[in-house]
């Protein structure tokens, strides 16, 4: 039988990294390694345990939500310390995810929805910068002095239901915590979804009606000669082409990226 819990998860990588990499390889790898140095202690101070370190990635995991956004905080505040000492072009930043869910253990490792969606939201955060999913929300916002930017609910790649995500403020102070529902109102009428259905049903039915146009100016002219058709086949073929680009493979997840960098 799978062993399951519940568990916090920080997913963490380097932004940029290839770029570092082809400009100084032997010191992109010796700041990654005291960078990651640096995280392992705070993660370890907040009775976390690193999970793995694949590539320029980073898995950690805590028993507690609280420690682990104090962690990550502290960690993003640390490296941004570092970081200022280092020419813009040789800082290495860190976006960091968080979420509270279920995972599968196997050996040391963790596997499942638990873990995808913090890579998610890793993949959300702006470079310095951390996003944490509304489980982690739910947890912490009344224990902690710090402030929280909610994104909306975004489309997460392989998971059914879209995830409430929030941005971390990592100033000292902080702001108030937002007067957001733990559960965002489903979205209204006017969501993405609907807004792609409107776009589509209207360029649809624009390219009926020039069909219709052609087609009759096709009869008052030379009824014998259908070439009508060409004109309708071509607009056929746009009309096609925007239903697979409103509602084609990733276009959920590419319209939730543009959504969450135009709140950002």
């Amino acid at each position: 039988m799978v062993e399951r819990k519940l568990t916090t998860i920080l997913a963490a990588d380097v932004t940029g990294y290839s770029r570092l990499m082809g400009e100084d390889e032997p010191g992109t790898l010796a700041t990654l390694k005291s960078y990651r140095e640096t995280m392992a202690g705070f993660i370890a101070s907040h009775r976390g345990r690193v999970v793995n370190t694949a590539g320029d990635s980073l898995l950690a995991e805590f028993a507690s939500v609280v420690e682990a956004v104090q962690c990550a905080v502290a960690i993003q505040r640390e490296l941004a310390t570092r970081n200022e000492v280092l020419s813009p072009g040789r800082r290495m930043l860190f976006r960091i995810g968080l979420n509270l869910g279920d995972v599968m253990v196997e050996g040391d490792d963790l596997f499942g929805e638990g873990v995808n969606i913090a890579a998610r939201l890793e993949a959300m955060a702006e470079p310095g910068g951390i996003c944490i999913s509304g489980t982690v929300f739910d947890q912490v916002k009344n224990k902690l002095s710090i402030g929280y930017d909610f994104l909306g609910r975004q489309a997460i790649k392989n998971i059914a239901e879209e995830v409430p995500v929030y941005r971390v403020k990592l100033s000292p102070d902080g702001d108030p915590v937002p007067e957001v529902p733990a559960e965002p109102p489903p979205a209204p009428a006017g969501g993405e979804r609907d807004r792609r259905l409107r776009r589509f049903y209207h360029s649809a039915a624009t390219a009926g009606v020039a069909v219709l146009a052609v087609f009759a100016v096709n009869m008052l002219s030379n009824p014998s000669n259908l070439w009508f058709k060409w004109p309708a086949l071509g607009l056929a073929i746009v009309v096609a082409l925007n239903a697979l680009r409103l509602f084609g493979p990733g276009a959920l997840d590419e319209e939730g990226r543009r959504a969450g960098r135009r709140r950002r």
